[in-house]
């Protein structure tokens, strides 16, 4: 399901992402939720999902346990 505010992505998502990242992940994750609508509705938020951290992943990285930008 599309996410309309940050505070409703899920927890593991919150709770480890800073602000423009999860900014990143919300609107990335909109994005391929309405582009995979013929999509059968596990795999279409499997999609999503799997689009919404690689986009987060091109600007991000991880150190340690927190998210940095690149």
């Amino acid at each position: 399901m599309p996410y309309d505010t940050n505070d409703e992505l899920p927890l593991a998502v919150k709770s480890h992402l800073p602000a423009h990242a999860q900014d990143i992940f919300r609107e990335t994750f909109n994005s391929a939720w309405r582009s995979y609508a013929r999509s059968q509705p596990l795999e279409r938020e499997e999609n999503a999902f799997r689009v919404a951290w690689a986009a987060v992943k091109r600007r991000y990285q991880k150190d340690g346990d927190v998210w940095v930008e690149k």
